[in-house]
């Protein structure tokens, strides 16, 4: 099977993956990998399957890290490599920005030079996912080997075209990057006002400690499909934990639908506006995200509470905020529940303390930092409508129909 094959491209070569460069899969031989003899004095960064899912082109980050007897049965890969995942979150692809360990549900891509490029080889995964991810489906662990990866056939134009691609995309993604970094630091900005103000001073007397339950003035969850729906008919987008970001916004890549039908019987448990908060119930628990535009085309599953604020105390800035403070994530996170999927259920929450300074204090707050709530939200539509080109020209590039002039 040719995955790209068609009219606009008969004149590319035909490939198979593996003459574009060497698939190594990652290495983790010790048993029990949480063996802690494996993390002391550690220095060498570990990576898993979930952090290139969450990554965003480029792996930036790590949470654990392997000491020397953890690197002895392991490996560290040059930064630059691709990275794919073929267990539990599969063909899911990232490339490293700095040496990295990671183990062997991930496989390590490394071009031939004169051949290909991790970037170009990043797009293509990018085409061929949802066919990899369909073909692998059904077993009890979604997988496939490295044996699947590099026999897998594409047609791929000249290195130069492939170069010419790889900068058009690449532009595009570098301004999708940019934003998502002025989000981080504009949430950083909003996180150090809201702590310096209400967490780190010594509160006056007027001010006091009262529930979550006080504040809030409704709370509800969406409905999972189950026997009520069918995803994937219409177009109105069915809003899942996948989709709230670690910065506080929100990301409609790869989101399910649901159509008019579904939406009635969702609104029969759920009802969200302008003002509302998202908020993540499970893993990742505590990701939220503020409504600031019409959700017109708009729904939730079960995973996500919509919660209002009682006005007449707060604002949706402040308590938004209150989510996102490390203090409140560290106290839901220790609440939660669950041997599979830790969860925090609605009583627990609205149980759970909160600041509620006098009103005035709130809207000070609340001026202060709706600009830079304006502004993440400025960067959350531009970004998504560069994800929108982006994916409209990955298609037309990768199979022919679209080619770049010098």
């Amino acid at each position: 099977m040719i995955y790209n094959g068609g009219k606009y491209n008969q004149h590319w070569s035909t490939k198979k993956l593996s003459e574009l460069g060497t698939f190594s899969r990652g290495v983790s031989k010790h048993r029990p990998r949480n063996d802690t003899r494996l993390f002391e004095n550690g220095k060498y960064p570990l990576i898993q399957t979930g952090d290139i899912k969450e990554a965003n082109l480029y792996v930036t980050s790590h949470s654990q890290e392997y000491g020397e007897f953890g690197l002895k049965q392991s490996k560290l890969w040059d930064k630059g490599t691709l990275c794919i995942t073929i267990a539990a979150n599969i063909a899911e692809t990232a490339i490293l920005a700095y040496p990295m360990c990671f183990p062997d549900s991930v496989v390590g891509f490394n071009a031939n030079s004169n051949e290909s490029s991790e970037l170009f080889m990043y797009y293509v995964f990018e085409y061929i996912r949802n066919s990899i991810q369909n073909s692998a489906s059904g077993s009890i662990q979604d997988n496939i080997n490295i044996e699947y990866l590099t026999g897998l056939n594409f047609k791929v134009p000249d290195k130069q075209n492939q170069d010419k691609i790889t900068n058009l995309l690449g532009v595009i993604d570098g301004k999708i990057l940019l934003n998502r970094k002025i989000n981080d630091n504009l949430s950083a900005m909003i996180d150090d006002i809201y702590c310096h103000t209400f967490l780190r001073t010594k509160h006056p007397n007027t001010w006091r400690i009262g529930k979550l339950s006080e504040v809030i003035s409704q709370i509800n969850t969406g409905l999972n499909p189950r026997d009520n729906f069918v995803l994937g008919n219409g177009n109105i987008k069915y809003i899942t934990v996948k989709n709230l970001t670690a910065n506080g916004t929100i990301d409609f890549t790869n989101c399910d639908t649901v159509d008019v039908t579904a939406q009635s019987i969702i609104h029969n448990r759920s009802d969200i506006s302008v003002g509302d908060i998202l908020f993540a119930s499970i893993a990742p628990l505590g990701r939220c995200y503020l409504i600031n535009t019409e959700p017109k085309d708009w729904d939730i599953n079960e995973s996500v509470f919509s919660i209002r604020p009682n006005y007449q105390l707060i604002s949706s800035e402040y308590l938004y905020s209150y989510f996102m403070s490390e203090y409140f994530v560290t106290k839901a996170q220790s609440s939660s529940t669950g041997s599979i999927f830790k969860g925090i259920r609605i009583g627990t929450l609205l149980d759970m303390d909160i600041v509620i300074p006098p009103f005035d204090i709130v809207e000070q707050f609340t001026n202060t930092t709706k600009s830079l709530f304006r502004l993440k939200q400025q960067c959350t539509d531009e970004a998504q409508q560069l994800i929108k080109l982006r994916n409209w020209l990955l298609p037309l590039l990768m199979n022919g129909q679209a080619t770049i002039d010098d």
